[in-house]
C-alpha cells in the first residue's frame, strides 16, 4: 500500500469515530434526521452522477424525511 492510501483509511476512521461519537447526546428525532439526510446525500450523488446540487438537494431531501419518520 502507498502512504496515501493509508493516510486515507486513517482519516476515515478518524471521521467516522468522530461521527458516532457526536450522535452520543442527540435526540432520536435528530440522530434520524442525521440519518436521512446522510442517506439522501449518498443516493442523490449516485442519482446525478456525482453532481454537487444532486447530493446537497438529495442531502436536504433525506433530511426532511428522516425528521418525519423521527417523530
Amino acid at each position: 500500500m502507498n502512504k496515501q492510501s493509508v493516510l486515507s483509511k486513517g482519516v476515515v476512521i478518524v471521521l467516522v469515530v468522530a461521527g458516532l461519537t457526536a450522535c452520543s447526546d442527540m435526540s432520536h428525532r435528530g440522530v434520524d434526521t442525521a440519518v436521512g439526510a446522510g442517506v439522501g446525500a449518498v443516493g442523490g450523488a449516485a442519482l446525478t452522477g456525482g453532481s454537487a446540487l444532486g447530493t446537497v438537494g438529495g442531502a436536504a431531501v433525506g433530511g426532511v424525511v428522516g425528521n418525519q419518520i423521527g417523530k
